[in-house]
């Protein structure tokens, strides 16, 4: 069983910049690929960005390509996403899972645990 917990989100103006933060517990942590989602009012959930369990492979939506960095630290069990040149567009809650593909949360499907969300807000 793997529990996860996000931090770090709040009001930000337009061009900021936020650090996300999924601290999760158990021993197998470094073992699952991690991934960070989105959902705003009246949209589905969207793909943010996931990692590999080594940390050497990512993906990113189109959307975020170039503004937010994903990383995770295995010795601390935590994913973060590093959020810069933030839009109001990104307003949303942020959800991190973890999964047994990188390849899958791309997707949204292989989901084997769910965080249970942080706000992000961005005034323009």
């Amino acid at each position: 069983q793997v529990q996860l917990v996000e931090s770090g989100g709040g009001l930000v103006q337009a061009g900021g910049s936020l650090r996300l933060s999924c601290a999760a517990s158990g021993r197998t942590f470094s073992t699952y690929a991690m991934g960070w989602f989105r959902q705003a009012p009246g949209s589905e959930r969207d793909f943010v960005a996931a990692i590999n369990w080594s940390g050497d492979t990512t993906y990113y939506a189109d959307s975020v390509k170039g503004r937010f960095t994903i990383s995770r630290d295995n010795a601390k069990n935590t994913m973060y996403v590093q959020m810069n040149s933030l839009k109001s567009e990104d307003t949303a809650v942020y959800s991190c899972a973890a999964g047994q593909s990188v390849w899958a949360l791309r997707f949204g499907v292989g989901v084997d645990y769910w965080g249970q969300g942080t706000q992000v807000t961005v005034s323009s």
